[in-house]
């Protein structure tokens, strides 16, 4: 998926550096380490500048000062795919050079940076414009944060091209964005936006994707990222044909879209949504952790709750991305109190306990939690705590997997950016929640046949569980 320009707002971070590593080169040629990558400004940054062997080399610094595995990291994680990512671009372009080969690589930070930027720089001075120099140093730098194989670090870059989406979430994505490595068929449409060209077309929840322009969503098994950008990052003007399958009415039905910007939304959705239901049920979804997310849900159980005695609460964190981590203590601290429900530790093995919100006071109902693939990060990190802490049961999909740990951000020279985690997070229970997620008690899965005739397994399910 391609890179959107965000705001940068974190504080510094500081990790250690092995004595091995030196922190200055004393030549002032090539190689000589940049200077640090600094904390965000509190307003935005100008617009971004060149990307050029200087920013390179202060993010590749930055990720060592400040990733949480920088003290065990070995350059050559970071610098071979970054220069295998530089000469696939070249290739794309179809500017490779005859010498063009990649650097000799030791492990030595310092010497390694020096031998990776001087051929850098023999490369770039041989391309023929300044566009094909900054693709050389886009695609560089994505290719050596995308090796920390981290979903939450990322390189905040330059704008691209305005996209607009046709307006219609596929059930084939997952926490991070792209394509859900465990999916299958059939991919189908799990929400709408109103004013969209998918809207306008027709399209509905439940319909299932044949084809996009021709092109179906799974080639042999795999997903076509293609489609994916064709739905997510369409050109406005364009004109997209679907072809989709309607479980309710048992139709094939051939869509044509012409992408326009939606209009904007006349006020946003809320963050918590909640209603009564049958059997004396609080229901309550939260579609992201804010800072006041947990008060809300709370809030919203205990309206639910005036005049009545419920039996329980089936909280919906279904397509919840994630937010703030004290939101996470917060809201368990309503079925928990002295309990460690999570570990940030750094490379070294050395772990500090997350604790539950001990000031909130007790819910005492019991809690049936839905999760699907959308349920990432702080999300990821809520479910894997209800499970662990024992606090009520799991019904849906696994979670996503996406809680490597919260990440910080740094201001790079060009007014770019990387966002880093400083440490990786673990589960109460010291597994490991990131990239693996956390498996329901009871598989119920949202379909297409339920989407499109307006029923939900999910939540059908739920209601048999509770005492």
């Amino acid at each position: 998926m391609k890179t959107k320009r965000l705001l940068l707002a974190a504080a510094i971070a500081t990790a250690l550096i092995p004595a091995t590593s030196a922190v200055a080169d004393p030549e002032g040629a090539a190689g000589t380490r940049p200077p640090a990558c600094q904390p965000p400004p509190d307003e935005q940054p100008p617009p971004p500048s060149a990307t050029t062997v200087t920013t390179i080399g202060q993010a590749y610094y930055c990720i060592f000062d400040h990733h949480f595995s920088g003290p065990i990291l070995d350059s050559r994680t970071l610098l071979q795919p970054a220069f295998a990512a530089l000469t696939q671009e070249l290739q794309r372009r179809g500017l490779d050079q005859a010498t063009a080969n990649a650097p000799v690589l030791t492990g030595n930070r310092n010497g390694d940076w020096k031998s990776f930027s001087r051929s850098y720089d023999r490369i770039v001075a041989g391309l023929p414009d300044d566009q094909a120099k900054q693709a050389a140093g886009e695609a560089t730098m994505r290719g050596m944060v995308e090796a920390l194989n981290d979903n939450h670090a990322r390189w905040v870059g330059v704008p691209e091209e305005p996209s607009v989406p046709l307006g219609f979430l596929p059930s084939h994505l997952h926490g991070p964005g792209g394509a859900d490595p465990a999916a299958a068929g059939p991919v189908f449409v799990v929400d709408v936006l109103p004013g969209s060209a998918a809207a306008n077309a027709g399209v509905r929840l439940g319909d299932e994707i044949v084809t996009v322009n021709d092109v179906p969503p799974y080639i042999r098994g795999t997903a076509v990222e293609g489609v994916i950008d064709w739905i997510m990052e369409a050109v406005a003007g364009e004109t997209v044909r679907m072809t989709v399958h309607r479980p309710s009415t048992g139709e094939n039905l051939d869509l044509t879209m012409v992408v326009v910007p939606p209009p904007p939304p006349t006020e946003q959705p809320p963050l918590v949504e909640s209603e009564l239901l049958p059997g004396e049920i609080a229901y309550v979804k939260l579609r992201g952790f804010s800072p006041e997310g947990a008060d809300e849900v709370l809030a919203a159980i205990a309206k639910l709750r005036e005049g009545r005695t419920l039996r329980g609460v089936l909280l919906d964190l279904r397509g919840n991305g994630g937010g703030s981590p004290d939101a996470v203590s917060r809201l368990l601290g309503g079925w928990a109190h002295g309990k460690t429900f999570s570990y940030w530790c750094d490379a070294l093995g050395k772990c500090t306990p997350n604790r539950t919100d001990d000031s909130v006071p007790l819910v005492n109902l019991p809690l049936i939690t839905l999760t699907d693939r959308g349920c990432a990060s702080a999300c990821d990190a809520f479910s894997s705590a209800v499970k662990d802490l024992r606090l009520g049961a799991l019904v849906g999909e696994r979670t996503a997997g996406a809680v490597s740990g919260p990440a910080q951000a740094h201001l790079l020279e060009n007014n770019t950016g990387l966002l880093l985690p400083k440490h990786h997070e673990i589960g109460a229970n010291r597994e490991k929640v990131d990239t693996i997620g956390v498996p329901p008690d009871h598989h119920a899965p949202m379909t297409s046949v339920a989407l499109s005739t307006g029923t939900d397994p999910g939540i059908d399910k739920a209601l048999t569980l509770f005492p």
